[in-house]
C-alpha cells in the first residue's frame, strides 16, 4: 500500500526523529578523534610543526568538501538512501585505522575515508530532512539536525577524553567508533525511508517547469557566485568552518600550551560543539520567527569576539567562557545557513546546491588548518588565533552588506529597492507558508517572494 506523501515535521515525525538518532551517529564519528589525535601526533609520532599536526584536518576538509557536492548530485540522480548506506560502508574501516595506524600516514588515510563517510552521510540526512520538513519549518528542522550531530560530536570528545586520560590514546578510545557504525548502518538500511517522493510533492505545489532546472554548472554559478543570496551564505559557511577547523586542531594544542591537563582539554574541547549541539535547538526555530540574516550576521560576530576571548586567556575558567560563547555564535550561524539554502534554492536542485554549499563550507576545515598552522608556526598561537577571528567579524560583514533577508514574511534588515527584474520576477510567485503556491497579486501581503523560485531566464544565469 502507498503511503500518502505529506510534508511538514508533525505528518512525518517518525522517519524524521529516526534520521535525528542517525545524524547523532555521524557526529559521534567525528568527536571520538576530536580531542585527542593532536595528542596522538605529537605523542606516538613526534610531529612538531603545527602544520603536520594539523594536516589530518585539511585532508578530512578536502575530502569531505568534495563529497558534499557528489552527495548532492547523487541524491537528485539515485536517491537519498543508497548514498546514505554508502557511507556507512566507507565509514567501517576507520575506528579500526585509528586504533591500528603505524604511521602518521595511514592516520590520513583514515581522515581520507572520515571525509568521504560525513560527506556522503551528513549531506543526505540534511537534504532528507529538508525533503520531509517542507517550507513551513525548515529552521527548526535544520536546528534539530545540526543539534544532533554537534551534541553527538561533543559527547563523543568527551568521552574518547576521558578514556584516554584513564587508560592511554589508543586503541580504547577508538572502540566507541566501531558502535557507532554498526548502530548507523544498521538504522540505515533495515529503517530509513526513501524522501525523494517528498521532492516530487513539493515540486507539484509549485508549479514546477522545465524552466526550474538548471544544470549542474548552472546550480555551482549560482550557489557560489552569481545569486547575492546563496553566495553569501556560502562564504559564512566557509569562514564558520575555517574557524571550526582552526578550534579542532589548534585550541588542544593551546590549551596544552596553558598547561592544561588531558582531562581538562577534552572538556574544553565538548563544550564547544555541546553548547552548540543544544544551542541549535532553540536557534533554528528562532530563525523561522525572527528571519535568517540578523543570526547570521550576529553569529559571526559572536564567533569572532570568543576567539579573541580564548586567544587572550591563560585560564581553564576564560577558556571554557570562550569556549560556551563560541558554542553559541555558531549555533546562531549553522542551521540558519542551511535554512537559507532552503529557502531559496528550487526543490527540483535544492539538494545539488546544499551539496555545492557544503563544498564551500567544508572546504573551511582543510583552508582553516592550513591558514592557523602556517600562521601559528610563523607567528605564534595567538597571532594565528587572531587572524581567525579578524576573517570570521569580516564574513558577518559581507553578509550584512550583501545578503537579503530569505525567509518570507520577515522584516527585512534593511529595506532597498528592487531592481526592475526583480520586481518582475516578484510578481509571478512566492511561497504560502503552507506550502502551496499563491499569486503575488492575491496572496497575503507580509509573504515575501521566493525569488529564486521563478523561471529562469533563458539567456544566462540569473545573477541578481
Amino acid at each position: 500500500m502507498t503511503r500518502a506523501v505529506r510534508l511538514g515535521l508533525r505528518e512525518n515525525i517518525g522517519q524524521f526523529s529516526l534520521l535525528v538518532l542517525v545524524n547523532a551517529f555521524v557526529g559521534a564519528m567525528v568527536g571520538m578523534e576530536r580531542s585527542i589525535l593532536p595528542a596522538i601526533a605529537a605523542d606516538e609520532f613526534q610531529l612538531v610543526a603545527r602544520t603536520a599536526i594539523l594536516s589530518f584536518i585539511v585532508v578530512f576538509g578536502v575530502t569531505k568538501a568534495l563529497t558534499n557536492y557528489v552527495a548532492g548530485r547523487f541524491s537528485d540522480r539515485f536517491g537519498r538512501k543508497p548514498v546514505l548506506i554508502a557511507g556507512w560502508l566507507v565509514a567501517t574501516p576507520v575506528p579500526f585505522l585509528l586504533m591500528w595506524a603505524p604511521s602518521w600516514f595511514w592516520i590520513l588515510a583514515a581522515n581520507v575515508l572520515l571525509g568521504v563517510s560525513q560527506g556522503l552521510t551528513w549531506s543526505t540526512t540534511v537534504i532528507m530532512k529538508i525533503d520531509l520538513a517542507g517550507p513551513k519549518s525548515r529552521g527548526l528542522a535544520m536546528g534539530l539536525n545540526e543539534f544532533a550531530g554537534y551534541f553527538a560530536v561533543a559527547i563523543s570528545a568527551l568521552a574518547t577524553g576521558w578514556i584516554a586520560a584513564e587508560v592511554g590514546l589508543r586503541p580504547q578510545p577508538f572502540y566507541l567508533g566501531i558502535g557507532f557504525v554498526v548502530l548507523g548502518m544498521a538504522l540505515s538500511v533495515l529503517a530509513v525511508r526513501e524522501t525523494r517522493q517528498h521532492v516530487v510533492h513539493e515540486s507539484k505545489l509549485a508549479g514546477s517547469t522545465a524552466a526550474d532546472e538548471l544544470s549542474p554548472r548552472e546550480v555551482i554559478l549560482r550557489t557560489s557566485f552569481t545569486d547575492r543570496d546563496l553566495s553569501s551564505v556560502s562564504q559564512a559557511g566557509m569562514v564558520n568552518n575555517l574557524n571550526d577547523g582552526m578550534a579542532w586542531g589548534l585550541f588542544p594544542i593551546l590549551f596544552g600550551a596553558a598547561h592544561m591537563s588531558l582531562a581538562q582539554i577534552g572538556t574544553l574541547a565538548a563544550i564547544y560543539p555541546g553548547v552548540w549541539g543544544l544551542g541549535q535547538l532553540f536557534t533554528g526555530a528562532w530563525s523561522d520567527r525572527v528571519g535568517r540574516k540578523p543570526l547570521i550576521v550576529a553569529g559571526m560576530w559572536t564567533q569572532a569576539a570568543a576567539i579573541v576571548v580564548i586567544a587572550l586567556s591563560g585560564t581553564f575558567a576564560l577558556f571554557a567562557l570562550g569556549a560556551v560563547l563560541l558554542g553559541l555564535g555558531t549555533a546562531m550561524v549553522y542551521p540558519t545557513l542551511l535554512a537559507a539554502i532552503g529557502d531559496v534554492a528550487h526543490p527540483s536542485w535544492r539538494a545539488s546546491s546544499v551539496g555545492v554549499y557544503r563544498l564551500w563550507r567544508d572546504m573551511g576545515y582543510a583552508v582553516g588548518a592550513l591558514l592557523a598552522g602556517i600562521v601559528a608556526d610563523a607567528f605564534g598561537l595567538s597571532v594565528a588565533t587572531l587572524a581567525i577571528a579578524a576573517l570570521t567579524f569580516v564574513s558577518g560583514v559581507v553578509v550584512a552588506v550583501r545578503m537579503r533577508e530569505t525567509l518570507r514574511g520577515a522584516v527585512p534588515c534593511h529595506q532597498s529597492s528592487p531592481s526592475p527584474r526583480a520586481s518582475s520576477r516578484a510578481s509571478q510567485a512566492s511561497w504560502s507558508t503552507n506550502g502551496s503556491m499563491t499569486s503575488a497579486a492575491t496572496g497575503s501581503a507580509h509573504h515575501q517572494p521566493n525569488h529564486a523560485f521563478s523561471p529562469r531566464p533563458t539567456s544566462k544565469v540569473n545573477d541578481r
